[in-house]
């Protein structure tokens, strides 16, 4: 008797990006861009393929990535994890600004980590003067390793522990020929090495194709069955599915986890893109097919694993000393901003110069939205008394785009719903008279309206404003110059707004439910 049991994608919900992921015994584990947040590089481990949970982060020393001046969109992207000879090592692009700020024009760079444990620590990131984008680790049957980055497939040599170059690279497969090849994974199997590239770009005609080669370095033929994955319904509810990478779970049957996005009220993508899953199908002359070329699948069968289910709603009560690992902060917090034992079971946050409009903001701490419906809820108790001063709730894309709710000093206490939708702020709404005491503030979400609420209680809930048609915070709301690559996040955050000050907002706690 079968033991089979369904799944709805997508199986990683939210801003989770560019999956790459490993079977190690009975353990699956999973890395994603995380660009600008810090701590960076989320890794999630699974035991039924299905259901995900963070347990680490690769780089969690601020001293050893420094985005505190990285643009939006730009710093860790397309990173990879791979396991060889009891060791996990992670491979990441760190995307610069590549405008002279650090001195020189390099655009992109890749790191490497090493570490016994797959939720780490990691060892200091080791630099590799590569120029590429979305590195990944390719290790041969003779031991011999690569690092393989786009455009196209790209192969480098790399030493024996894989942690400096030791050859030239070569352009091993091009690609089909369609616009912007990246996302490269070599991997062998029956004699044949196989590449696969996301192509067709990261929006909505995104794919996946496939070549193979009985040589490493070709010539490689394309595979007849490419795309092997893309959505080709415009109306369908999961879009922009590509770059995804391969693996196979304990009974021998393959998967491909690849990114998508799920369109908001139209072709708006506002959680970002996200992982899902499908089966890989071999075909008798040796190549494979993921869903048997359908594109993505909404609901999909996955084997008798055993099934592991943990709840991404969060309420997080600060009684920890350390943060929930579902947290991440916009850039690298400066040291002394921030607080879990000042105070005990409080986050204490303090104003600092920067506002949320500014790449020097250091207080802002978000987690990623899960569902295109939810209700985030904070109380905080926080005494503004100069203008400029504010602490509250952020709906959080960008410096260009966001919307806040805060408790604030502007000519007396205060609450403003502010929103910045492409480089300048406006003014929604405004609560007067604020009295002494804690202010309980929320958001609830309803596709593209969110709703600010506030209370001085906790009890009786009243409307400070409703935000509708909130396409700006996603990839295709703004016509915008800078890369727009992430998805919305919401949390806390304080700042004085350039006053100087440095006081204390403190939140008691935060609940997050879909």
């Amino acid at each position: 008797m079968s033991n089979e049991r369904q799944y709805h994608n997508l199986v990683q919900r939210g801003f989770f990006p560019d999956p790459s992921v490993i079977r190690v015994g009975d353990d699956f584990y999973m890395v994603n861009s995380s660009f600008q947040y810090f701590p960076a590089i989320p890794i999630s481990h699974s035991r039924d393929m299905v259901h995900w949970h963070i347990i680490g982060h690769a780089i969690t020393n601020p001293e050893w990535l420094d985005l505190s001046d990285i643009r939006d969109s730009h710093g860790i992207w397309a990173p990879d994890i791979s396991y060889v000879d009891g060791k996990f090592y992670i491979f990441a692009p760190l995307r610069l600004n590549g405008d002279g700020i650090r001195g020189n024009d390099v655009l992109r760079r890749q790191l490497v980590m090493v570490s016994d444990r797959p939720e780490g620590p990691y060892s200091k990131p080791v630099c590799l003067e590569v120029d590429n984008i979305d590195p990944s680790h390719f290790v041969d049957d003779d031991g011999s390793r690569y690092i393989v980055t786009a455009a196209g497939a790209t192969v480098v040599p790399l030493t024996p522990d894989s942690l400096a170059l030791d050859g030239e690279s070569r352009v091993v497969w091009a690609g089909t020929g369609e616009r912007c090849p990246e996302g490269p994974h070599i991997f062998k199997k029956d004699g044949w090495y196989y590449a696969m590239l996301a192509e067709g770009g990261t929006g909505y005609n995104h794919g996946i194709n496939v070549a193979r080669s009985r040589e490493l370095f070709g010539e490689y033929e394309n595979s007849p069955y490419n795309p092997v994955m893309r959505q080709r319904d415009p109306e369908a509810p999961i879009q922009r599915a590509g770059h995804g990478t391969l693996v196979q779970d304990q009974k021998g049957k393959w998967w491909c986890y690849y990114l998508c996005g799920r369109p908001n009220e139209g072709r708006y993508t506002t959680v970002g893109r996200e992982t899902a899953l499908d089966p890989v199908e071999w075909t008798g002359d040796g190549w494979f097919t993921v869903n048997n070329g359908n594109g993505p699948s909404l609901t999909q069968t996955v084997p008798d694993l055993p099934e592991c289910v943990f709840s991404r709603n969060t309420f997080d009560d600060f009684d920890s000393e350390k943060l929930n690992l579902e947290w991440e902060f916009v850039r690298n917090p400066d040291n002394g901003s921030w607080s879990l034992t000042e105070r005990p079971g409080w986050f204490r946050i303090w104003t600092r110069d920067g506002q949320l409009s500014e790449r020097r903001a250091k207080n802002t701490l978000v987690r990623r939205e899960q569902e295109l419906t939810y209700r985030a809820e904070t109380k905080l108790e926080f005494s503004p008394d100069r203008d400029g001063e504010q602490a509250g709730v952020v709906c959080y894309y960008s410096t260009v785009t966001y919307a806040r709710f805060a408790l604030c000093c502007e000519g007396g206490r205060k609450l403003r719903l502010v929103i910045n939708r492409n480089h300048g702020e406006e003014l929604m709404a405004e609560v007067s008279e604020v009295p002494e005491g804690p202010v309980w503030l929320a958001v609830d979400v309803k596709g593209l309206t969110r709703t600010f609420l506030y209370s001085f209680d906790g009890q009786t809930w009243r409307t400070a404003g409703t935000l509708e048609n909130c396409v700006y915070l996603c990839d295709e709301g703004v016509p915008d110059d800078h890369k727009r690559h992430t998805g919305t996040l919401v949390g806390i955050y304080a700042n004085n707004g350039g006053c100087g000050s440095r006081k204390a907002a403190d939140f008691d706690y935060f609940k997050y439910e879909d």
